[in-house]
């Protein structure tokens, strides 16, 4: 894969990527020969972009529209990452050489989906240098609205598309996955269903795409629309000449595939270790790892590597995670995470017993809807499940509110780890996302976990990781290093506490069980 890309000769050349766009977020991001680090060159917010303004539905939703006619429909508008892409390249054009930047790729928000019009292919053809991008691509799109990631509207849809294709199970032995609400296949059955006049004025859907039966099960002439499949490390072509004439990039500048947010972190993260794990603690949650061997399942995820064609890539996605935290910060801990951190860190580890289910979003895994469940444990200290009991409660104090959201998220994470079968305690975390920063989070992660848990230099492992893809294409495994932030606890009380944690996980496990056999999404 290496020798797809052509030799940097000058120490002055940089390769470079506008190289996360997230949902309110695009990061570009340099490095340099030697595959040296740059430092984070912009971190444009999406908050920042007049064309957020400008949408009043908008202005105090994050950046998602809530639609309020639809129960779980969430978008957001498709030409404010065009204005994003604009201010950001006009921004840096004066920090920025574009002329020694050798190779572009890229991270994008996992299941986020782009309709492109009837005729976009001929605009982005003949893109006027002179003029922004924003403008010309005012009738690019035949819908302004994209799907994202926390959308839910499409229950019935995934259940239609696993039945086609004989079962959920058999689906996710096709594409490595069932069918979730957030999932471009599910959204692209909605379209067509739905609204079919902007179906069929579609020409292209920018997404990554499944295989040809669930293809057929989605969406009639669904592959025409996705183009052709390619590998993550392939180089795609040569930069548009619109970026040539406007910002001087080399005409020889080659544009690496982009991929998602997650296998990009992946990247970022050189997680190249089976019994390593990965977690991300972002405004998604995931926790994630590599195999030789796919083994679907009915939870869970298996993707291509992005950076090894001979491996997989296994992963766990919550829904509740940054703005989950947020909301029991604010309600909690005076809207400071310093206070947050002492309220954390008075309250003694397993909380007393308390456990708590937060699901501010209608939550992935476990599949269950919007609400929240307080239980107290009782007789867990005696070391035996069978006596283990929980009553539910409507409240917990604010110290304990805090360290339940922290505790309850790991919990669960290490509970769906072992059942999907990754290996517990792991060798080793990788934290990375916002969160990682919190030693006092780290801290409950690593008790929990039975193991050492690692940082990385960089928090922002997409974008990190697309800017690794677009210079090797493979990785080498000491070209980002990860700092021991917790070790593991080697002390006879520090074993004694894993072991109640395990009763706990276990427990938790039970009344999840019990909860979507009573409340979950079907």
């Amino acid at each position: 894969m290496v020798s797809r890309f052509r030799r940097i000769r000058s120490s002055s050349d940089s390769i470079a990527l506008p190289s996360e766009f997230s949902f309110n977020t695009v990061i570009l991001r340099l490095i340099t020969e030697g595959y040296r680090i740059g430092r984070q060159t912009h971190n444009h917010c999406i908050r920042n972009c007049p064309f957020r303004f400008r949408i009043a539905a908008l202005q105090n939703q994050r950046w998602v529209y809530r639609d309020p006619t639809e129960n779980g429909r969430i978008v957001s508008p498709t030409l404010m990452w065009i204005e994003a892409l604009d201010l950001l390249l006009e921004k840096l054009k004066t920090k920025v050489d574009y002329a020694k930047v050798a190779a572009i790729s890229g991270s994008g928000q996992q299941h986020g989906s782009v309709y492109w019009k009837k005729g976009s292919e001929a605009i982005l053809a003949s893109l006027d240098p002179n003029k922004k991008l924003l403008p010309q691509f005012s009738d690019a799109f035949s819908t302004l609205e994209s799907p994202i990631w926390m959308d839910s509207s499409t229950t019935q849809q995934c259940r239609e598309i696993e039945k086609a294709v004989g079962g959920a199970l058999e689906l996710s032995k096709l594409t490595g996955s069932t069918a979730h609400e957030r999932y471009t296949g599910p959204q692209i059955r909605k379209m067509y269903e739905k609204k079919r006049t902007i179906y069929d004025d579609t020409e292209r859907i920018s997404l990554r795409a499944w295989s040809k039966i669930a293809l057929e099960a989605t969406a009639p002439d669904l592959e025409e629309k996705l183009g052709k499949l390619a590998p993550a490390h392939a180089v795609a072509g040569l930069i548009a000449p619109y970026f040539v004439e406007r910002y001087k990039f080399k005409k020889d500048c080659v544009i690496v595939q982009w991929s998602g947010d997650n296998p990009n972190s992946l990247a970022g993260l050189t997680l190249n270790t089976p019994g390593d794990l990965a977690i991300s603690l972002g405004t998604s949650d995931t926790v994630f790892g590599i195999t030789s061997v796919a083994q679907p399942s009915l939870e869970g995820h298996i993707f291509p590597n992005p950076v090894d064609p001979n491996c997989y890539m296994v992963m766990l996605c919550y829904k509740n995670g940054s703005l989950t935290r947020e909301d029991v910060r604010n309600r909690c801990a005076e809207k400071s995470w310093d206070v947050f951190c002492e309220c954390l860190e008075k309250t003694p580890p397993l909380n007393g017993g308390k456990l708590g289910f937060f699901y501010k979003e209608h939550e992935i895994l476990p599949p269950l809807p919007v609400g929240f469940h307080r239980y107290i444990l009782e007789n867990f200290s005696t070391g035996s499940l069978d006596n283990i009991k929980e009553r539910e409660v409507e409240e917990f104090d604010p110290p304990s509110e805090v360290r339940a959201i922290v505790e309850g998220q790991f919990l669960s994470m290490r509970g769906h780890a072992e059942r999907f079968g990754m290996r517990t305690p792991p060798k080793r975390i990788i934290a990375t996302g916002g969160a990682s920063s919190n030693q006092s989070i780290l801290k409950s992660m690593a008790m929990i976990f039975g193991c050492p848990v690692y940082t990385v230099q960089r928090p922002d492992s997409a974008s990190l990781g697309a800017a690794l893809r677009a210079a090797h294409g493979k990785l080498d495994k000491t070209s980002l290093g990860a700092k021991l932030a917790v070790p593991a606890g080697e002390k006879e009380e520090d074993k004694d506490l894993l072991e109640k944690y395990s009763l706990v996980v276990r427990k938790r496990m039970e009344i999840e069980k019990r909860l979507v056999e009573k409340l979950g999404r079907v």
